[in-house]
């Protein structure tokens, strides 16, 4: 199982690795790290959610399990978000690296390799989901932060708080993450498959995001000065992959989860950090520095949690 967890999150940090010498021998400048955190957040990633969630079935999923997921990810994301100054856009970010996995790259190989294929159900489950819940709440809390910003420093007039809050939302809903999303899950109700001439293209942009956005990672760590963010780095990672995935085990216990579903669920939670959240940081110009250290820490670490979680899930 060692062997399967150092399979899953090798291409993970050599990606990050590849990132951080090109940043260093100065082949991607800082000024670039921008423009390619545009092409990732609205091209490639978009693509990503819309061919991902397209495919998905509602009716057919087993909700169970994920709600209670769900749920604790909720406490875990208010906790940290209340502990880092409130629901403001650090705050927010925060709380989202706390709680958002990196599912398909290292949650699909080493939840097939340790559970076979009655865990894949379950987690494919989850990915379905994922997303479309975590990203969709974080954009809309963040475009109300952002609201509210503008609001405190008069540039949005005198606008009534009804239609601060409602343009927020809207702004939120109207977004390069939750609108391909919405789009993806209402093509998925018409039962059609999408045509090729369209499916090809946007599996070729989808299959860039995840090494684009590893890469970033690893320019920006080359820019950083990770010294000063260790210490809100490991408490970020230990959030993500010890505590968020020990409140799950003792939540899905107490409402009768057990087996494979609630080992799939604990093992999800402690996954590190998914590259999506250093795109949120960039996109809203907050905690880029301790996120992007927190994402190459908890990949890192997870040589070492991961392997005491599925031990943990085996003999409970």
């Amino acid at each position: 199982m060692i062997q399967a967890v150092f399979s899953a999150l090798s291409p993970v940090v050599l990606f990050i690795l590849v990132g951080y010498v090109c940043g260093r021998r100065g082949l991607i400048r800082s000024s670039a790290v921008a423009d390619l955190s545009n092409l990732t957040f609205l091209v490639l990633s978009p693509a990503l959610l819309f061919r991902t969630m397209s495919g998905v079935h509602l009716t057919e999923l087993d909700f169970r399990p994920i709600g209670i997921y769900f749920a604790v990810a909720a406490v875990v994301f208010a906790g940290i978000a209340i502990f880092n100054g409130g629901f403001k856009r650090h705050g927010i970010v925060l709380a989202l690296a706390g709680t958002f996995s990196n599912t398909v790259m290292i949650g699909v190989p080493i939840v097939g390799l340790a559970f076979g294929e009655a865990g894949m159900v379950t987690l494919f489950t989850l990915i379905s989901v994922h997303a479309f819940v975590m990203l969709t709440c974080a954009t809309i809390l963040l475009e109300l932060a952002v609201a509210r910003e503008d609001a405190e420093a008069g540039r949005d007039g005198h606008r009534h708080m009804a239609d601060t809050v409602l343009r927020a939302v809207r702004n939120g809903l109207l977004h390069p993450v939750p609108l391909p999303i919405v789009m993806g899950l209402l093509w998925g109700l018409t039962g059609w498959r999408l045509p090729e001439l369209v499916d090809r293209p946007l599996q070729i942009l989808g299959s860039a995001q995840v090494p684009v956005a590893l890469v970033l990672v690893g320019v920006t760590l080359a820019f950083s000065r990770i010294g000063h963010q260790l210490q809100g780095a490991i408490a970020l990672s230990a959030t993500k992959t010890v505590l968020h995935p020990l409140l799950m085990l003792c939540v899905g216990k107490l409402f009768g989860l057990s087996g494979v579903p609630l080992a799939v669920m604990v093992v999800t939670a402690s996954l590190p950090i998914g590259a999506n959240v250093f795109l949120f940081s960039q996109r809203y110009r907050t905690a880029e520095a301790v996120v992007t250290a927190s994402v190459g820490l908890s990949t890192m670490g997870g040589l070492l949690t991961l392997p005491i979680w599925l031990w943990v899930v085996a003999h409970v």
